[in-house]
């Protein structure tokens, strides 16, 4: 049974971080932005706290808990409006990954930097013609020797440029069948062979996207991370963590823009009634605070299930929190926009940024087509048509 009442120790932790992230608010942020620099001073003071890493083995410098713990240090940095979008990436798919499957060798040289902030890792898996489609990723490692060439594209990489590696999803040819199954490789940035080009993205973000080109870089046999023929088990490790934290995101983004229209809703007075008290104006935030309570709810159940290794329900529940939390997310930044008119889209406000950011939560980083087509297929048995 999934509980839905938070522990004093989880009550206590979304309090810090809320205050932690308070200190440097949207503000920060935008100011982040603006200079094209990443959120360094708030990613490390969130590190030296602990926060970045609760969900990695305490052996290895982590805080020994899981997604649940790392999906409220998220969504209540983002609803102080400083989210850090490689807290995804780096502890969430990364960490995980690799505290699950990596070798001691693999923990001991990652686990403690993902942990305090030092080290960071971003993720590849998307590439420019197979979309949602992990069966059509043409990113090949072959053997030479004890090596492995690792040649393909990836593209909407995140963070690439402060990051010390990307775990790199391929596929190598099965010894048996000659089919290709997907692998999971650690690719240093710095390596012979990996390149990087900036993706000029309409979206105005602290974290740039980056296309990647591996024209055979070569690896040494201990980049692979786990079992050669565990693949799909392995990416799902990662790709559900990435779901459930992006519903994290997607929550405290709505949860700030919620806050500003509903101080907004109560100060701004026409005809001598705040303009809150109309029902026109009052419902819909209404509805967006419920739909983000509902969201919420489901993204715990998610994060329950992920961390008691229950995958498969966790993979379903994973799905619908993301869909859930975008849908919320949506609405949330619409309505609070809506709700302070022209001033929505001035700088003051900081609220018009968001309209786009919002769509992310759609999008990536599986759209919410894709999310009714897993639930059509996986829940309600229905068939295929593709």
């Amino acid at each position: 049974m999934t509980a839905v009442i938070e522990s004093e120790e989880h009550k206590a932790l979304r309090s810090a971080v809320a205050a932690l992230g308070k200190r440097y608010g949207r503000d920060y942020l935008t100011r982040t932005v603006a200079d094209g620099k990443p959120p360094t001073e708030l990613w490390t003071e969130a590190g030296k706290l602990g926060y970045l890493g609760v969900n990695l083995p305490e052996e290895h410098g982590g805080g020994g808990g899981g997604i649940t713990e790392l999906s409220i240090v998220l969504e209540e940095l983002g609803a102080s409006g400083s989210p850090l979008l490689m807290l995804i990436v780096s502890p969430a798919i990364c960490g995980t990954v690799i505290s699950r499957f990596g070798t001691e060798t693999q923990k001991r040289q990652w686990l403690p930097g993902l942990a305090d902030g030092t080290r960071l890792m971003a993720f590849g898996i998307t590439e420019p013609d197979a979309g949602s489609n992990s069966h059509r990723i043409t990113t090949t490692a072959r053997r030479d020797g004890v090596d492995w060439l690792l040649t393909g594209r990836k593209v909407f990489i995140s963070g690439v440029d402060i990051a010390d590696a990307v775990l790199i999803v391929g596929r190598t040819e099965d010894a048996r069948t000659g089919r290709l199954k997907p692998c999971l490789f650690i690719v240093p940035t710095d390596a012979d062979g990996f390149q990087k080009r900036p993706i000029d993205m309409e979206l105005n973000a602290a974290e740039k996207q980056f296309e990647l080109v591996l024209d055979d870089v070569r690896l040494p046999a201990d980049a692979l991370v786990g079992d050669e023929d565990a693949g799909l088990l392995q990416l799902f490790a990662g790709l559900n963590p990435e779901r459930i934290m992006t519903a994290a995101f997607a929550i405290g983004m709505g949860r700030y823009a919620l806050a500003k229209a509903v101080e907004y809703a109560r100060d701004r007075t026409v005809w001598k009634t705040p303009i809150g008290a109309h029902q026109a104006i009052a419902h819909p935030l209404a509805q967006a605070h419920i739909d983000l309570e509902l969201a919420r709810l489901m993204m715990q159940k998610a994060a329950h299930l992920y961390d008691t290794g229950d995958d498969i329900g966790a993979g379903e529940a994973a799905n619908m929190a993301k869909y859930a939390a975008g849908e919320a997310c949506v609405k949330a930044v619409d309505q609070a926009v809506h709700t302070l008119g022209g001033n929505g889209l001035t700088r003051e406000f900081g609220l018009a940024s968001l309209i786009t950011a919002a769509r992310v939560s759609r999008i990536a980083p599986v759209s919410r087509e894709m999310i009714l087509n897993y639930v059509s297929h996986q829940t309600l048995g229905l068939p295929k048509s593709y």
